[in-house]
This record gives C-alpha cells, structure tokens and sequence, in this order.
C-alpha cells in the first residue's frame, strides 16, 4: 500500500460498535470486492470492499471477515479468512499478507486461509440463529454487475435455508456516517494532497492548455504525495463544459477569458476528500465572474454555518434553497415573477442550481449516512453551491469538505485551500 500504516485500534473500536448492535447468538459476514476483468488477462485495479475495510483495515482480494460475539469458542468471535500466499505468488504478484501481518493490521488474533473457510463456517452456523448478510442499500447505488458479496449471500442462503437473515447495512450506514478521530486525520491526509494538486495548477492554467493536461498533473501531485488515484472520476471542465454535471471527457482545450471549473479531489489510505474550484483561465475574472463567484461563495459560507447537530437533511436544502434565490434575484437571473410561479416541487433556483449542497463522504465520496435523521457531531459532509449559467459560457461551483462540531461552525477540512477570488488571482499572477 502507499499510505503509512493506520492504528488498528480503529479498526478494532469499529468491530467492538459493530458488534454491540447485532442480535444475540448473531453471525455476521463481510467478503471483499473482486478484482473486475476488461478483457483478455487485463483486469481493473483492485479496489476493497469499503465495509470490510472499516471493520478490519484489510486491503487485499479473497478476504472475509467473520463476526460471532456469542460463539461458544472464544477464537472463533473474529475470524479472518485470507487467499493462502505462496513463493509462487510472492514472485508473480508481490507478496499478500501473512497471518502475523493480518493481525498487526486488524488486531483479529484467529486468521484462516481462504480454503477452510467452508469447514469453519459450517461449524460456526451450526451454533447461531440469525446471520447478517451485507447488501448494498446506499440511496445513490444503481448496480447491475453481480459482486463477490452477492454470490456468497446466495451460496449461504442457500446451503443454510432455516437460518435467519438480518441486514448488516443499516447498522454500518449509522456507525461509518460518525467518523473517529483517526478517520477524520485520514481525510484531513487526502485533503491536504489535493491542496498540494490545486496550488500546483495554479502556476499552470493558461490560455490554450488541455483539460487532460491540467487532470495529468494533478494526478502526477497525488501520487507523489501517496495517493494512489483520483478519489472519482475527476471533472476538468473549461467554458460551457461546467454546465454539464458530470462532464469526464476532460479533452477540450481551455480558452482565453472561460473560466475552469475542476471537480477533483485524491483519496488517501481508501478515504476521500471532494474539492470542486473554478478559476479564471487568463488569471483574472471579469466582472461579471466575480459577482457570480462571489454569491456562490457566500452561499457555501453560510450553508457551511447551519451544518450542526440536530439539523435534518431535507431542511437544510430548503434553507439553502432561499440563500441561493436571493443571490439570484441580486444577479438578474431570477425575478419576482419566477416566484411567483414558481412549482414547489422544483423551485426556480433550481434553473440554475439544480443538485444538492451536501453529501456524507469518508469511505466513499458520497459515504454512508441516513438523510432522515439528525446530523451528529463528527458526521463529515461536503458543501457545494453552485450557479449554472449556459447562456453566459460558464457555471461556477466551490466546494469543501467539513466536520460537524459539538458546538460552533463546522471544521473546514479544506480551510488551507485557496478559494477567495483575491488570492486566486495572487496566485495565478505572481
């Protein structure tokens, strides 16, 4: 891996709350992520499954985690069951992990090879009455493709019939949505890379460059500084290509007075930090620009204010929903007559602001959490205003990342990264 060892004691406090929500005499299982084919022998990175790594830091294919608090033998309550290596594979992959390095990586004294996994568990359903399978219920998860979790659920449920069947999904959607201190440092990590990334690009913006070739150095910053890849897709978008949500081509050449919106941000250790900057391609906004820079950024300032404990989700947008009508109203994008007929299903800022400000990230950059209760403490979210404006040439959109706090303003994860339009130009014109 080429992020630094992660302190397993939080790996081993996330099992511990895992555990304290399962049902008596309750077994529960997590499988690792495939490693997907292209074509041929060629195969997509490896990614792990994010839930078996926050229960035991596990970064590695044909892996699974047993969890049986109530198992009658002590050493089989955590178990891990690992692909068995080998000289064989020690020269043709690279080295996978030892028992011994199992444990200093997850704190789980009992580790199996893979291949005994069938005798083991067979013993273990004889003793338990219900088993947690883990499900994808993420709201945003649209798959098709079947993964290695799914084929398990199907080969348990079906070789144990008479056992119930709990869903491990809801518990990890209330646990990971809370991040410990040591997750929030990790993202803190991936933050700080993709500060290093902007400021590099900064000096090389101008006219006439690539969309590609502003992705390539940021990529080129991000694994200098141990990231192992993008934490998404990145979106490198000049000109009206901001006005398209998910633009990825990032194959356009960037234009002298367009303005650059970059949606890109480096994973660190498997956590994800989600910056979103635009900034003018000549170094200087127009006037124009500026004003509307200006309003999205003081709409992400005081939509970065109401995220506290208590606040429910849904309120929170309607909330930011009446800031950014009011800096649209100030620009002459909207007037009183769009209130006035406006649908309150799809108010009339959504013509120019039609996504949400904030999402759950950690893990994954729009990480678990359950939108219908309170925000908490420690819950990290991003903000991300913004105005889209197709008949102008540009759209704009500012986003951080952001820790709610016991009392107070969130912590800004991202408080080092430039964003004011006076410093940006300072920087782009030194």
């Amino acid at each position: 891996m080429k992020y630094h060892p992660i302190n397993n004691s939080l790996f081993i406090k996330n099992r511990k709350n895992f555990i304290a929500k399962m049902k008596p005499n309750s077994l529960a299982i997590f499988n690792s992520n495939d490693i997907y084919p292209i074509s041929a022998d060629s195969t997509l990175p490896f990614e792990q499954h994010r839930d078996i790594f926050y229960l035991s830091g596990i970064d590695q294919e044909e892996s699974m985690l047993v969890l049986f608090p109530d198992c009658p033998k002590e050493k089989h309550r955590e178990i891990l069951f690992l692909k068995e290596t080998n000289e064989h594979i020690a020269i043709w992959e690279g080295e996978k992990l030892t028992k011994e390095a199992a444990f200093e990586v997850s704190g789980i004294h009992t580790v199996y090879w893979l291949n005994d996994m069938e005798k083991t568990l067979h013993e273990l359903m004889t003793q338990c009455e219900t088993v947690y399978i883990n499900t994808n219920e993420h709201y945003r998860s649209s798959l098709e493709t079947e993964t290695r979790e799914d084929r398990f659920t199907k080969w348990l449920k079906n070789k144990y019939p008479a056992h119930s069947v709990a869903k491990s999904n809801p518990i990890l959607q209330g646990l990971r949505s809370v991040k410990d201190p040591i997750e929030i440092d990790l993202i803190q990590q991936a933050c700080n890379i993709t500060e290093k990334g902007f400021r590099c690009i900064l000096n090389f913006v101008k006219p006439n460059v690539w969309e590609y070739e502003i992705e390539a150095e940021f990529i080129h910053e991000f694994m200098k500084n141990r990231s192992k890849k993008f934490a998404y897709t990145p979106i490198i978008a000049s000109g009206n290509n901001a006005n398209v949500l998910h633009y990825i081509e990032n194959n356009q050449q960037c234009k002298a007075g367009d303005l650059l919106l970059m949606d890109v941000a480096a994973e660190y250790a498997n956590y994800s930090s989600d910056m979103t900057r635009t900034i003018p391609v000549s170094g200087k906004f127009t006037t124009r620009q500026k004003d509307v820079y200006n309003a999205v950024n003081r709409v992400k300032n005081d939509a970065t204010k109401m995220l506290t404990p208590g606040t429910l989700w849904a309120d929170y947008h309607v909330e930011v929903g009446k800031l950014m009508t009011s800096e649209l109203l100030s620009l002459g994008l909207l007037d009183k007559a769009d209130l006035q007929n406006e649908n309150s299903e799809w108010p009339a800022y959504k013509k120019y602001f039609m996504h949400g400000t904030s999402h759950h990230m950690g893990l994954d950059t729009h990480d678990y959490g359950i939108l219908t209760e309170p925000m908490q403490a420690n819950m990290v979210f991003t903000v991300e205003p913004a105005i889209y404006i197709p008949a102008e040439g540009f759209g704009i959109r500012l986003e951080d990342n952001v820790v709610i706090q016991e009392a107070g303003e969130p912590f800004n994860l991202m408080k080092n990264i430039p964003i004011e339009v006076d410093e940006i130009e300072s920087l782009m014109n030194p």
